[in-house]
């Protein structure tokens, strides 16, 4: 008789009973789910619902109340700093606005990452700061300032400057967030071409339903009223689970199916 030898991995994250707030303000609580290697992985649900907050304390900036956050099994908000500061070499965040330093060059905003967490030469910061702006459609734009670019261009430097120490995982909070629909479709097609070729696991808070049915492999639904999670899946399942509050977040009311 054969035996399996396979080991199993860990999910990427894993989010055990996980309760977040602020003080005696409990924002979700009893949050149950996991995130596997290559998955893009959304959190949806209304204004007020704790997406943004959720991830704010998946990455270190803001402490749950209770729970766990694990890293490829290892639990993160326990580590050690030392402990800690090595998982967070694990993703990059692009945030909302992409939070890029105006007083720097696209190629400088990119350079200031490497400078911080590396002990590369110059020569070679400026190298992987150009590597990582072509890769997401810049180059050429390396001199440019935030301000002279378009705001979508703005996002996709954020991109490139989340991408500068080649994390494994990508959090995006609400990447669409004030794009038209054109440039926000070509923001979805270059995170999907990142996941395919680089393998990274990327995590979206987001609300727009063309990005949630286009890329989305999974996501989970969180309900302000109730103050915890409905349910987990991809975004067509959910759509036809019957939950007539997550049916009318995914149509916005329209009686229609997708």
């Amino acid at each position: 008789m054969e035996t399996d030898n396979t080991v199993q991995q860990p999910p990427v994250i894993e989010i055990r009973d996980l309760t977040i707030g602020y003080g005696d303000n409990i924002v979700q609580k009893d949050l149950n789910f996991q995130i596997n290697k290559g998955e893009i992985f959304a959190f949806m649900g209304g204004s007020g619902c704790g997406k943004t907050t959720l991830m704010r304390n998946m990455i270190g900036l803001v402490n749950p109340l209770k729970g766990g956050v694990l890293y490829k099994g290892k639990d993160f908000l326990d580590a050690s700093p030392l402990d800690r500061k090595a998982m967070m070499r694990l993703f990059g965040v692009l945030y909302q606005g992409g939070a890029l330093w105006t007083s720097l060059t696209l190629s400088q905003n990119v350079e200031v990452i490497l400078s911080q967490f590396t002990d590369l030469r110059q020569r070679e910061i400026e190298e992987i700061a150009r590597l990582k702006l072509a890769l997401v459609g810049l180059n050429g734009f390396e001199d440019f300032y935030p301000s002279e670019i378009s705001g979508g261009m703005r996002k996709r430097a954020g991109l490139a400057r989340a991408m500068a120490l080649d994390p494994e995982i990508l959090f995006f909070d609400e990447p669409s967030a004030g794009l038209d629909p054109i440039t926000s479709k070509r923001l979805d097609e270059l995170i999907i071409q990142l996941r395919d070729s680089l393998g990274t696991t990327i995590v979206l808070v987001t609300h727009e339903l063309p990005t949630i049915f286009s890329i989305v492999d999974k996501a989970v639904f969180l309900d302000p009223v109730q103050k915890t999670m409905l349910a987990v899946g991809s975004p067509n399942d959910l759509l036809n689970m019957g939950n007539p509050q997550i049916h009318e977040f995914l149509t916005r009311g329209n009686t229609e199916n997708r």
